[in-house]
């Protein structure tokens, strides 16, 4: 890769980390409101050391090397500037195992947010699809064995890895929703808990979140030191916002509507990635600031609109 192309990535990276991690900074910033001024210094410092060097850093190495056990953790981190064959070998071959089950958790977590989640409107069918949430269990079923049963005739691990996606996503999706609640409980003090134990759910909360942004930065790049920068540059973004500007933020209500759609192209790069169909690299960053600009624009015009009115 040349120096543009990387930092097309790190850009490219750190966007998709920002956007895809509002809803965590939103709740980030109103658990932090009902802290101690020390417990928030804590969070906002240690907290930022955890979530880029232990969440962001460990999760997406530990990916590469459970795909690829035989290079050992240090080949798993520097697999992508290797010229060793054996390496590039391995990677090639376990990259769409990888490719395919992130592409369906990425696709599955769009479906969800379509069919079942609350949102700002920002294009016309959104309104059709939130009306006809019950679908979205039919329709993950029937793309699920739509996937599996054009992977297994190019191998059972295909299949298995796409079944393993699905499995990944309904599992913290349980933990989203569990957060949800005790979110609620803190914020209405029905919650006892120490500043202590507000941080360590906090860095669960930001770990589960977490899993979304490293999934599709496979999208970008198969380089874990660049998943590394790229989602920590986004981390330390995202802190800032908390710390500060979070309500500014939530002006622009479409951001998340651009985050979603993100993912979802993400997602279906992922899968054709996964049956060996290439992808051009430039294409993931492409399409993911070219939709985040759109949705920004969008709710640029909105909030202009809002003070008109």
């Amino acid at each position: 890769m040349g120096m543009l192309s990387v930092l097309f990535v790190l850009v490219g990276l750190c966007i998709f980390e920002v956007v895809s991690s509002i809803d965590n900074a939103v709740i980030n910033a109103e658990v932090l409101g009902t802290m101690s001024e020390k417990g928030k210094k804590f969070f906002l410092v240690y907290g930022l050391l955890f979530a880029v060097f232990v969440v962001r850093g460990l999760l997406p190495w530990l990916i590469v090397w459970l795909t690829n056990t035989s290079l050992g953790p240090i080949g798993a981190l520097t697999a992508t500037f290797s010229n060793d064959p054996h390496v590039q070998d391995s990677i090639e071959t376990t990259k769409p195992f990888l490719m395919l089950g992130g592409g369906i958790f990425l696709l599955f977590l769009f479906l969800h947010w379509l069919f079942m989640e609350d949102k700002k409107f920002g294009l016309s069918p959104e309104k059709f699809f939130l009306k006809h949430g019950a679908w979205f269990y039919a329709a993950a079923s029937i793309i699920l064995a739509i996937i599996v049963g054009l992977s297994l005739k190019y191998n059972t691990m295909l299949a298995l890895s796409s079944v393993i996606g699905s499995s990944a996503f309904f599992i913290t999706d349980g933990f989203k929703k569990n957060a949800e609640s005790n979110e609620h409980e803190l914020l209405n003090n029905k919650s006892h808990m120490s500043d202590i134990s507000k941080i360590l759910y906090l860095e669960i909360i930001d770990a589960t979140f977490s899993i979304d942004g490293v999934l599709g930065a496979f999208a970008f790049t198969m380089s874990v030191p660049l998943i590394i920068l790229g989602n920590g540059l986004g981390a330390f973004v995202v802190r800032q916002l908390t710390l500060g500007n979070i309500e500014n933020i939530k002006k622009y209500v479409f951001l998340k509507n651009g985050a979603m759609y993100s993912i979802l192209c993400l997602g279906i790069v992922m899968i054709l990635e996964g049956f060996s169909i290439e992808v051009p690299q430039f294409i993931s960053p492409l399409i993911t600031i070219s939709v985040i600009a759109f949705f920004f624009w969008k709710s640029v015009l909105h909030e202009k609109k809002y003070k008109l009115e």
